[in-house]
């Protein structure tokens, strides 16, 4: 569940309100040039302010008028949260049975199930909105849970389906069948490896590739290489980006224990550019291009949702300008600038991000679609950096292996996705690739304004981010109406939507049509009443003074066990 953000950052509720509520002081605390003045640049005072929020719920009364709706909106939101939860119970009943019965034994059930919302809603929308995450096929751009209902897929399986479920089942297929006669025998290799790495030499434009089981892993190794080989240790990564879930990229909110030598800056900022000339102790700038559609914020997600705040916003030149900026000062400072395209790669351009933007990493880790379906993580580097051991230091090596690292099945369905990629049906599907995702936004914003609904999509060619225009406490119950009209979302919701290629204009005009009711239903229930006088910074203001009041309430008293 590594990209979406798929952190603790969805545990940005508390951190995303008193950011907000301490705007004014912010700037006079943290004197840093190079880091952003919200907490997610603040990593370390983020983990402290998020330890203080305390647990607490609104009752059904509170729960439709949150934001001071008068009782006649309250009222017709009321009935409509009741027409969707018995819509759900009926047409989702044995996929909702099934995964309450799991749910108990899968804690990563447990986690998603508690942060698909806000968390002053979602003990009451976990009691009357049951959703399961089971599906038993998949065919086209489509997934069938096991009620019968079949939904268009926007989850693009946390970034994996590039290509269509069709393509990737028949990659495994063909894969299976390719070394069926070697196994699963671990340690050596099989043949087709050679061809890979010739292929993965070309794409990447670098000398050397190494093979791991993650993208998260591809990226541990990738940092310790940099490390290893400029013999610094501090490692630089922008704000809110996700590089996985280990320690070192990870320093804020949802690890345990500190990140000593990791200093998180400001994308797109002198300041940063400055700190990287000054300092000589960075191994290492981690990019992942992703932020180029929000940068310096955390993935977007609807238990985050609490107000009409999250943006989104692509300029593919102006990021490519910070990026090559980026790259002349790293080359100066022999920092080593590491391209982390486990989820951008292969998505944006046949040769990844370095050739969406036009500019050149010293190493480069891949996951998610290249392993054709299965797991997998890459690094492709220069040579000098990617070598693990000192020919005059025998004893100085940066060691790295995996039991899995190679594993044949997952080489051979890698070859069939790498193969497809080189043939002219590959080149046709990126042909224009922006163009055809950009006039599709752009038709879905022209039929949402015309309905005078309060929503819009950005995008980033087939990832898509869902905006609201308008102040509301309710934007996180769109997630429920769009999969009442056959919309699959991750369970992060509107956040991010993520298209396969694959999908035909008729298929997305389904989409549209579907997404544009859902909206229209939801406008219609009464979520999107508004206040003249309420403001994205009054819903926070309020929101902080709900938290501040119940930190100081007394503990509620646990029951004695039996």
């Amino acid at each position: 569940m590594d990209w979406h953000g798929l952190t603790l950052a969805t545990c940005g509720v508390s951190t995303a309100v008193l950011a907000a509520s301490l705007a004014t002081v912010k700037r006079g605390v943290w004197p840093g040039a190079g880091k952003h003045p919200s907490l997610a640049g603040h990593v370390r005072f983020a983990k402290r302010i998020a330890s203080l929020v305390r647990f607490y719920e609104y009752d059904e009364s509170r729960f439709f008028c949150a934001d001071d709706a008068p009782p006649q909106v309250a009222a017709c939101r009321r009935a409509g949260f009741m027409r969707l939860a018995a819509l759900y119970q009926t047409r989702f009943a044995k996929t909702a049975a099934l995964g309450a019965e799991a749910q108990s034994g899968i804690s990563d059930l447990q986690f998603t199930a508690a942060y698909r919302v806000p968390f002053q809603f979602s003990g009451f929308v976990r009691r009357h909105l049951k959703i399961g995450t089971f599906v038993q096929s998949s065919a086209g751009v489509t997934v069938e849970d096991i009620d019968g209902n079949r939904f268009y897929d926007l989850t693009g399986s946390y970034g994996v389906n590039v290509l269509g479920y069709d393509f990737y089942k028949g990659a495994i297929a063909r894969a299976v069948e390719r070394v069926q006669t070697l196994g699963p025998v671990l340690g050596a290799y099989h043949p087709i490896v050679v061809d890979n790495v010739r292929r993965l030499q070309q794409i990447s434009g670098l000398d050397e590739v190494s093979f791991h089981m993650s993208g998260t892993e591809a990226v541990m190794q990738a940092v310790r290489l940099a490390r290893y080989h400029t013999k610094r240790p501090t490692l630089v990564r922008f704000a809110g980006a996700y590089h996985g879930w280990w320690g070192d990229v990870q320093p804020g909110i949802g690890n345990p224990l500190p990140a000593q030598d990791t200093l998180t800056l400001r994308d797109l900022s002198e300041g940063a550019l400055r700190v990287l000339k000054r300092r000589g102790d960075i191994a290492c700038v981690l990019v992942n291009p992703l932020q180029a559609l929000h940068p310096n914020a955390n993935a977007p997600t609807d238990s985050a949702l609490l107000d009409s705040a999250r943006s989104a916003d692509f300029d593919r030149e102006a990021y490519a300008e910070w990026l090559r900026r980026l790259r002349a000062v790293c080359s100066e400072q022999n920092i080593v600038l590491i391209f982390d395209e486990v989820f951008v790669g292969f998505r944006l351009a046949l040769r990844g991000a370095q050739d969406y933007f036009g500019v050149a990493a010293d190493l480069v880790t891949y996951g998610k679609t290249v392993g054709g379906g299965l797991p997998v993580g890459v690094i492709c580097g220069r040579k000098e950096l990617m070598r693990r051991f000192r020919d005059d230091r025998p004893a100085d090596i940066c060691f790295a292996r995996g039991t899995f690292n190679s594993h044949p099945y997952v080489m051979a369905a890698m070859n069939e996705f790498l193969r497809y990629i080189d043939t002219p049906q590959a080149r046709e599907l990126y042909r224009d690739l922006d163009a055809t995702w950009n006039h599709r936004a752009s038709r879905l914003n022209g039929r949402l304004a015309e309905q005078g609904l309060p929503v819009r999509v950005v995008n980033m060619s087939s990832i898509w981010t869902v905006c609201y225009t308008q102040p509301s406490r309710y934007n996180w119950m769109l997630q429920y109406y769009l999969r009442a009209e056959g919309l699959a979302l991750a369970w992060i919701g509107t956040g991010r939507l993520i298209f396969s290629l694959n999908y035909t204009d008729a298929d997305f005009d389904a989409v549209a049509d579907r997404f544009v009711a859902a909206a229209k239903t939801m406008n219609e229930d009464g979520w999107w009443w508004c206040d003249p006088a309420m403001t994205n910074g009054s819903i926070k203001r309020a929101i902080f003074k709900e938290m501040i009041a119940h930190r100081f309430l007394p503990e509620p008293r646990k029951r004695k066990a039996a």
